[in-house]
């Protein structure tokens, strides 16, 4: 009977990298705790044990619950006192995918240094891995001494850092500039607006090219969100194949380059041409469709510029960004320029390992270097802040529809756990992930007005005279025409207006002109965020997963980014809000 139980376990034992097996002259056995080592009992020679801190090198692992027992485990387990509250499975030990072991000694070479994401990047690389090597920051300055200044101002001396000054002192300053390389130079131009000896210095010693650098604005003029997010790109990864030591080539990115792609919407990287209006066409061509040729549009682009009288460009610019971004199934020019700057990657990466980083909307972190810290107003904060002073009191989103966002440390702990996987295996292929919320932990629209309005009825902001602005329950209007219904309302009754219609003319004339005023500006923000508000997508990110499955499980600790374990009660009333009152809002008008 016992020779047949081991025979049942034959074709498991066997299976190669799932089972511990020892060397041929032990048997199989009981474990058991004995503080941090593994006793080995000895089958040939009468049950001696044998202790070892570790396994073999031969030995492969067994799955965690998992336990096979030799043929005389009663007799052993008697003599050796082991009770089964003392077996203890085989856990699976790897050391993950070595993401502190890229690190040391690396060289980066970094564009958008100086940028929300690059800088939370820069500051985790350094507390986590002090032996990286150098980072060279691309900034755009009119000389040395200006981007000195630019990296003194905006990295080291800012918030941010604290920690790491706290670490290391008087010597913090000599650290930082021991790592933090700042060069001049633009993305924008072909050669990156470098000299030849810190271009040659570069070539020489980087690793890993990392490219932050965009143009945000969802209007922007077209060619100069071309300039930036799709030639940008090029100039740097055709710099990146100079690099003698390259190992990889990593774009930062945004989910929402799948334009107005509806569903589940996976982790895959754009061919060259590729349009969201093509995917969706029933017919190969369709009628008076012309496929999006990303050369002509650069051209396009030049020659609009050259056609427009000097008081009119900007605004023609602007609309013809949107114009070709909405023909091609983009909802805006940020998002259809950085699209096309993916395809021209993918199209001449050749043999450079390329990864694409797609986060959603990013915002505060959520632990590292500390929890809530931000810079600038990110996507919702406009009216995160606007509704808790008491400005506006309803907002223009699918009440049923979801706000992907994710914390800004996520993204940093999932880019830096790709760099060091794909940098490690160097393969000449693309891979992409999606650091995403909307599919394994959606936060609707309906949950966040009610964790807005629950945060600033216990901790309100203060008006001008220090007393507290109470707000009333956010409305959510799915029509522009209704919205602007309740926000004509609403500036009214707060102005006063209706009150003095009948009784001082100039004075309610005046109060009208700035409640239009406030209206406009309203539904210029609405129509601005609709495409978002209204977003049909959801964002698959099953790569993500994967990449945070091969960790260890110390790794998961100091680089998690299990978006899917987000309290968002508790990120966005104790942490994200705060934050923003913190850093954006610089403690005016907040309360107590």
């Amino acid at each position: 009977m016992e020779a047949s139980l081991l025979n049942s376990f034959s074709s498991t034992i066997n299976a190669p990298n799932k089972y511990a097996r020892l060397s041929e002259k032990w048997d199989w056995c009981l474990l058991r705790r004995k503080k941090s080592s593994l006793v080995l009992c000895q089958g040939s020679s009468g049950g001696n044990a044998k202790k070892t801190s570790g396994f073999s090198s031969a030995a492969t692992l067994m799955d965690a619950g998992s336990l096979v027992l030799s043929p005389n485990d009663q007799k052993v387990q008697k003599e050796n006192n082991i009770a089964v509250k003392d077996l203890v499975p085989f856990v699976e030990m790897h050391d993950g995918i070595g993401i502190v072991k890229f690190l040391k000694g690396k060289g980066f070479f970094i564009t958008g240094g100086t940028g929300f994401l690059a800088k939370v990047l820069i500051e985790k690389i350094l507390r986590t891995a002090p032996d990286v090597g150098k980072i060279y920051l691309l900034i755009k300055a009119k000389n040395k001494e200006g981007a000195m200044e630019r990296l003194k101002s905006e990295i080291i001396y800012t918030e941010l850092f604290k920690g790491l000054r706290q670490t290391y002192g008087k010597s913090y300053q000599a650290f930082m500039l021991s790592k933090l390389v700042p060069v001049v130079g633009n993305v924008c131009e072909s050669d990156l607006g470098l000299g030849d000896d810190i271009s040659a210095l570069i070539a020489k010693e980087v690793d890993v090219v990392i490219n932050s650098a965009a143009n945000t604005t969802f209007h922007e003029r077209y060619d100069i969100a071309l300039d930036i997010n799709t030639k940008g790109p090029c100039h740097l990864l055709a710099f990146a194949k100079k690099c003698k030591k390259l190992k990889l080539f990593l774009q930062v990115s945004t989910a929402y380059v799948n334009g107005q792609r509806q569903g589940r919407i996976m982790e895959k990287p754009f061919s060259i041409g590729e349009s969201i209006t093509g995917e969706n066409s029933t017919s190969e061509t369709p009628p008076g469709f012309d496929p999006l040729d990303v050369e002509n549009e650069i051209k396009l682009a030049m020659n609009s510029k050259g056609a427009y009288e000097d008081n009119e460009v900007a605004q023609k610019m602007k609309d013809l960004g949107l114009e070709r971004a909405r023909k091609y199934g983009w909802q805006d020019t940020y998002v259809f320029t950085k699209a096309m700057g993916e395809m021209l990657i993918d199209d001449m990466r050749g043999d450079v390992p390329v990864v694409i980083i797609r986060p959603s909307v990013i915002e505060s972190t959520c632990k590292e270097p500390f929890p809530g810290w931000m810079e600038g107003n990110r996507m919702m904060d406009p009216i995160v802040l606007y509704y808790g002073k008491g400005q506006l009191t309803g907002f223009l989103v699918d009440p049923n529809g979801v706000l992907d966002v994710v914390p800004a440390d996520m993204v940093v702990n999932a880019t830096l756990a790709a760099i060091a996987k794909h940098g490690m295996a160097q393969k000449p292929d693309i891979n992409v992930y999606q650091i995403t919320s909307s599919v394994v932990n959606p936060l609707d629209f309906q949950d966040l007005s009610k964790l807005l309005y629950e945060h600033y009825n216990s901790s309100p902001c203060m008006d001008s005279k220090g007393r507290p602005i109470n707000v009333p329950s956010m409305k959510l209007f799915s029509s522009m025409e209704d919205f602007s219904a309740h926000i004509w309302r609403d500036a009214t009754q707060r102005s006063g207006l209706t009150a003095l219609a009948s009784s001082n003319g100039k004075l309610s004339q005046k109060l009208e002109m700035m409640c239009r005023k406030s209206v406009e500006q309203a539904k210029y923000l609405a129509s601005i965020y609709e495409p978002y508000t209204f977003y049909g997508g959801r964002f698959d990110n099953s790569n993500t997963e994967r990449l945070m499955e091969s960790m260890s499980e110390e790794e998961k600790k100091k680089f998690g980014f299990d978006v899917g374990s987000l309290d968002w009660k508790d990120y966005i009333t104790n942490v994200h809000i705060p934050g923003l009152k913190r850093h954006v809002l610089k403690g005016r008008g907040v309360g107590s």
